[in-house]
């Protein structure tokens, strides 16, 4: 079926009953063993991010080193998912994350404003592809869709889409600053229609980032395509997700939206660095029983 902007007419959002079915996903108990195994699982689905002024190649080492060595004593943990940095900084974690099955993803379009003209947010674009990134990170023109420009956004997003090539595409909606969930509802279809493969909630730099709510309707969103189309769009919250019992509750919430195929991390991803030592310490403390101090777990 080949669906366009043209033919995008997307529902308004359900608030209350939205704000119910989150307060019964925070109502589930998890018994011990699904607990330990929907940690383990969260633990795979994170992307360690850097994305400061004070970067350095050092720092990305750093973070690729943890990336692949997360607590050398636990033998049976997996690695998380990818690594998120700059473009200037992409060929580094290549070379750092080489023979593992960690990704490397760039953010990429002027992030996080996403004000710039559309040639050098391509070039911005091609330079982290050029460079070896699997996956690419981009920010819609909040500005333009606020205006209603919705063909702009549309056009923009389907134009990184190709510069990207064979990389993936996730595109950062900036949900914190859209307003309500109409509005994440309707920039979510905008951008699965126009190519995205994953759709993410922020960029981290502004409060609110991700809440369960707005991960729901976007969640919403993707069945709903995937209802019309037969194809399937990850997702990826990120900001603000800093400890396993919230990021269980994700999980829970992806499950019984989508189903048990988005639980991957091909199809799920958290945008949350802080969360991999949270999760770290909750898997040890359910193998001892005791939990270890946060000294023995590096902060990057």
């Amino acid at each position: 079926m080949n669906l366009s902007f043209n033919t995008l007419d997307s529902p308004s959002v359900d608030k209350v009953g939205i704000e119910d079915r989150i307060a019964r996903v925070k109502a589930r108990s998890i018994k011990k063993e699904a607990k330990i195994k929907g940690l383990k699982l969260a633990l795979n689905m994170i992307d360690l991010t850097t994305l400061e002024g004070i970067d350095t190649e050092n720092k990305v080492k750093q973070m690729c080193y943890k990336a692949r060595h997360l607590h050398d004593v636990y033998a049976d943990l997996p690695s998380v998912a990818a690594v998120c940095v700059y473009p200037n900084f992409v060929k580094t974690a290549v070379n750092e994350l080489k023979g593992s099955a960690v990704k490397v993803a760039s953010v990429a379009t002027a992030f996080p404003s996403g004000h710039s003209s559309l040639n050098i947010k391509l070039e911005d674009t091609k330079i982290a592809v050029d460079s070896g990134a699997d996956e690419v990170d981009m920010v819609i023109s909040r500005g333009r869709f606020h205006k209603g420009d919705y063909g702009y956004v549309f056009d923009e997003i389907a134009a990184v889409k190709a510069a990207c090539g064979k990389a993936r595409l996730k595109v950062i909606l900036e949900t914190g600053e859209l307003g309500n969930y109409d509005k994440v509802r309707k920039a979510s279809d905008i951008a699965i229609y126009a190519g995205a493969d994953f759709i993410k909630t922020s960029t981290g730099k502004i409060q609110p980032a991700a809440t369960l709510p707005v991960t729901l309707v976007m969640l919403e969103a993707i069945k709903d395509y995937y209802y019309k189309t037969g194809k399937m769009i990850g997702m990826k919250p990120a900001g603000g997700i800093s400890n396993a019992k919230l990021a269980l509750h994700y999980l829970i919430m992806v499950k019984e939206t989508l189903g048990n195929k988005w639980l991957t991390n091909k199809w799920f991803r958290f945008g949350a660095s802080s969360l991999a030592n949270d999760l770290l310490m909750q898997l040890m403390k359910q193998k001892t029983g005791v939990y270890q101090s946060t000294d023995y777990f590096s902060k990057d």
